[in-house]
């Protein structure tokens, strides 16, 4: 039962990164609206304009930054896997993408201008979608050396992630914060799941007796 709650811990924490990213769509264009003022010149009307294009095409570039860097990523982790050992590629992808949550909920504490602020955000999903992909894959290939019943539950793990992130966001709405607090708290509650991830693959081969094959491929 320990072993079946990690790895349906681990796939949780795949597509976890993802989809708290893809429910924050309403705190992220809220970043990039235009401040209101009471008087603008021309140059701040076309600033203006410059920052509605960012909210207006923020979903169809995130897709992009997403979908691309996870299609590279998914195919060169069919080579990494005989050159990165298995330990590194799934500790390394869940510290990374627990970093990259954790610098976004610095940021939410932090006033920039609707352009860094976009630039900066999309380089965080090409981030954790790149890692995300890697860290997919290499925890497919480790079920694979295992009975195919450990493949359930990383599937169902995976399967929780979309309503794990929108149960989150709900209860971080319903909370009654301002719109930052509960942002806030909304990234914070991503990075305590990625961090039981890391602990629960830290724990894994005390559990699974014949695990040799894992940490020596």
């Amino acid at each position: 039962m320990g072993v079946w709650l990690i790895f349906f811990l681990l796939g949780l924490g795949t597509l976890l990164p993802w989809n708290f990213f893809m429910t924050a769509t309403m705190y992220f264009t809220s970043r990039l609206k235009k401040p209101s003022l009471d008087s603008f010149s021309a140059n701040q009307t076309v600033a203006g304009e410059e920052r509605s294009i960012l909210e207006a095409k923020f979903n169809n570039v995130m897709t992009l930054c997403a979908m691309v860097p996870l299609l590279i990523c998914t195919y060169l982790n069919s080579f990494l896997h005989s050159r990165i050992p298995q330990r590194l590629r799934v500790m390394g992808s869940l510290i990374i993408i627990m970093a990259v949550f954790m610098v976004t909920a610095v940021l939410v504490k932090v006033q920039m201008d609707p352009l860094p602020f976009f630039i900066v955000t999309m380089v965080k999903i090409i981030i954790i979608n790149s890692f995300g992909a890697i860290l997919q894959g290499s925890l497919f290939g480790m079920a694979g050396l295992l009975p195919a019943s450990y493949t359930t539950p990383i599937m169902s793990g995976q399967g929780l992630a979309g309503t794990f992130a929108a149960f989150a966001m709900i209860c971080a709405i319903a909370s009654g914060s301002e719109l930052q607090d509960a942002a806030f708290g909304y990234f914070i509650t991503a990075c305590v799941v990625i961090f039981v991830s890391i602990l629960s693959y830290i724990m894994l081969p005390k559990l699974v007796t014949h695990l040799d094959r894992l940490t020596n491929s």
